[in-house]
């Protein structure tokens, strides 16, 4: 998990420089990377030097801690989920929508140990077996799975145990070592893992994928915009431009950013309102 921010800002610039350049802090959860610390550095870096202000990336376990940062204002700017974004539209604004396979999509996965638990098989099979979410807060790590297990005649009671492994990564180390008899994940996080070859997406396999719904977005609060926020926003539309921002969006596995309406989550919000998570 990555440090304190302010370790990677003294890391790019000396203290003189980072008191002279104003600071755009951005709150995410874990990415995906091993590397992460550096690879933030390099992205922290790359997108400074086009926004000329200094980017800041902060990371928390949960959406609900950056949630809680960025209504606090202790963030300018934050990559969560679709629906904690539906949960929270009024107060929210979108700056940027990740590009995935060319689209501002994808799917939840459910997968279970690989070669493990074969009478598992989807949703209707999981009575009295236990299952990995994400956060309470993600949509393809727990919503959606809400709306299956309802779809399938089956609660919270009917399963053996549910926990919450807090990362789509961790949902994969739980399902790989069987903690978990399946799990509900990113599908994005998982083949991005398989295309890294971590060990937890090699010993897990999917046997269930969804609809295709709103990608996680960057937002900002609503009415809180500035020439510096807009300016971020550009700079990640305008990485697939030039080699630098390439490379670091093949290091996230994403094609690009895009702007996008509201309207593009209103599955998330659907699916959140037949569940009875948000008010229709």
């Amino acid at each position: 998990m990555l440090g304190c921010g302010a370790a990677l800002a003294s890391t790019l610039l000396g203290a003189g420089a980072m008191a002279a350049q104003p600071q755009l802090r951005v709150g995410l959860t874990a990415v995906i990377l091993a590397d992460q610390a550096a690879f933030l550095a390099r992205w922290s870096e790359y997108l400074s030097e086009r926004v000329g202000a200094q980017v800041i990336f902060v990371a928390r376990e949960s959406y609900q801690a950056i949630l809680d940062m960025l209504f606090s204002d202790q963030l300018d700017a934050a990559w969560i989920c679709g629906y904690p974004y539906v949960r929270h539209q009024s107060q929210l604004e979108l700056l940027a929508v990740p590009l995935y396979r060319g689209e501002p999509r994808y799917q939840s996965y459910l997968i279970r140990t690989r070669g493990q638990a074969p009478d598992i098989k989807g949703w209707s099979d999981l009575k009295n077996s236990v299952l990995a979410y994400s956060d309470p807060l993600s949509n393809s790590g727990w919503l959606v799975a809400q709306a299956q297990l309802r779809a399938a005649g089956l609660s919270q009671r009917d399963l053996r145990r549910t926990f919450f492994a807090h990362g789509h990564r961790n949902v994969a180390e739980a399902v790989a070592i069987g903690l978990a008899h399946a799990g509900c994940i990113d599908g994005y996080v998982w083949e991005t893992m398989q295309l890294q070859k971590m060990a937890p997406a090699a010993n897990t396999e999917v046997i269930w994928k969804s609809d295709f719904y709103a990608f996680p977005p960057m937002v900002v609060r609503a009415g809180g915009g500035s020439a510096a926020l807009s300016a971020l926003g550009g700079a990640l539309m305008t990485m697939h431009d030039d080699a630098a921002g390439q490379a670091l969006l093949h290091a996230l596995n994403l094609n690009g950013f895009s702007s996008a309406a509201p309207a593009l989550f209103d599955s998330i919000k659907a699916l959140a309102v037949s569940v009875g998570a948000v008010r229709a």
